[in-house]
């Protein structure tokens, strides 16, 4: 078939990679130019153990302690919005102790399947892949505790974890300095260079003939007998195509209008830098929990990242967010010169995140030749291989790798 993807952000370069494994004639459509989207500057993580959604008990009560401090690593931009509204409306009805039982076996098998995919891809791309692990750190007993519930709920869905003390999580960094109370070590967990991977994945689909439109935003959809008869470029108006595949990001809402979708989904903002030449190298990705800012070392430096902004679709750098992350690291790494980066060293993206912390994958009823690939928040790179097969599947009319009703992106009406 001729199939058409609106977005090339990570969701729709894996799309790309597997349909056109499946022998389809791919055709990419992106509104920038492919060279610094939301997965550029992601941590790079690779994590089976995020298996709880961030729609959970307790969230909604931290997130308002979170936005009353100009550096927590949380915020929500008041404005009045519709959308924002029955976001945080839906956000809020899902936080539930049922809902986290039921999204728990789904997350982990599509984070499963994402890694084990990582591991074949890995074989034939050429982009730094290392299973390390990862250390969820804490430093008070609050998060001791959290953490706890969190290590029994994982290994009782079959994810390994282990609790350590703080003299453990130091034997796993041998030349790092680390204050913390304990932590919890998944081992499962791998890592990779996500700017490396993307630069991989363009090469290789521009080698296998799929052809890739930058700086092409979709402007128009024109529907015709419950199906999308054409898409409207500023360059050009795209006819012919048999299949088509939504995965534009953050932006997939305001897309997904001109389809007649209403797609519940928001701008989760982060910030990333690099810490180049550090003294005293750090080993394992780590995430340090009171902080909800990440450690990755990548390519002999660290990336440092965090911080969720629901913003709409502004990118603007907030000093007082990037404060957060750098104090985290010199409170957890007390040996790292980690200082303010200048704003222009700054990278800051969009995740889309769904309000009940599940992506969005399968067709649409109402249009017969299109298919969803969004809301993975910030596990677009995790989930990257197991959403683009899933695609490759759906739109294949082939059986898929998971059952998808519990992504359906129609399950808010």
């Amino acid at each position: 078939m001729n199939i058409g993807i609106i977005g090339g952000g990570i969701s729709g370069l894996f799309s790309a990679y597997y349909l056109q494994k499946a022998g389809h004639q791919v055709t990419l459509f992106d509104k920038g130019d492919l060279s610094d989207g939301c997965s550029h500057g992601n941590a790079g993580m690779i994590v089976p153990s995020h298996i709880i959604p961030l729609a959970a008990p307790g969230m909604i009560a931290k997130g308002v302690r979170w936005m009353l401090r100009s550096t927590s690593p949380f915020y929500v931009k008041p404005r009045l919005d519709w959308d924002l509204l029955r976001w945080g409306w839906l956000f809020y009805r899902n936080a539930t102790p049922e809902h986290v039982r039921q999204a728990i076996p789904l997350l982990r098998d599509l984070s499963l399947l994402s890694k084990q995919l990582y591991q074949q891809v890995a074989q034939e791309l050429a982009f730094d892949w290392q299973e390390r692990g990862l250390l969820m750190l804490y430093q008070t007993a609050g998060a001791e505790h959290e953490m706890a519930d969190e290590a029994r709920i994982a290994n009782q869905a079959g994810i390994e974890a282990q609790v350590l003390t703080g003299q453990q999580v130091q034997a796993l960094e041998p030349e790092a300095e680390v204050t913390v109370r304990g932590g919890i070590y998944y081992p499962g967990d791998a890592q990779l260079s996500p700017n490396q991977l993307i630069v991989a994945l363009l090469a290789y689909l521009t080698q296998v003939g799929v052809h890739i439109h930058p700086n092409e935003p979709v402007t128009n959809v024109r529907l015709t007998g419950g199906r999308i008869g054409a898409v409207v470029t500023p360059k050009q108006t795209y006819e012919g195509f048999d299949e088509w595949v939504l995965a534009a990001g953050a932006w997939s809402a305001e897309v997904g209008q001109k389809l007649g979708l209403s797609l519940p989904l928001q701008g989760g903002k982060g910030y990333s830098f690099m810490l180049t030449n550090a003294p005293q190298p750090v080993r394992v990705p780590a995430i340090m929990l009171e902080a909800r800012a990440t450690a990755t070392p990548m390519n002999g430096q660290l990336r440092l990242a965090g911080t969720l902004e629901i913003a709409g679709t502004d990118l603007t750098v907030n000093p007082n967010r990037v404060r957060g992350i750098v104090q985290a690291i010199n409170t957890y790494y007390p040996n790292l010169p980690v200082a303010m980066p200048a704003v222009e060293q700054v990278w800051s993206g969009l995740r889309p995140c769904s309000p009940d912390g599940l992506p969005y994958i399968g067709r649409l009823h109402h249009l017969k030749n299109m298919t969803i690939a969004t809301g993975h928040g910030m596990m677009g790179v995790s989930l990257g291989p197991a959403t683009g097969q899933l695609v490759a599947q759906t739109v294949g009319h082939t059986p898929t790798s998971l059952a998808l009703q519990g992504f359906s992106p129609e399950r808010f009406g």
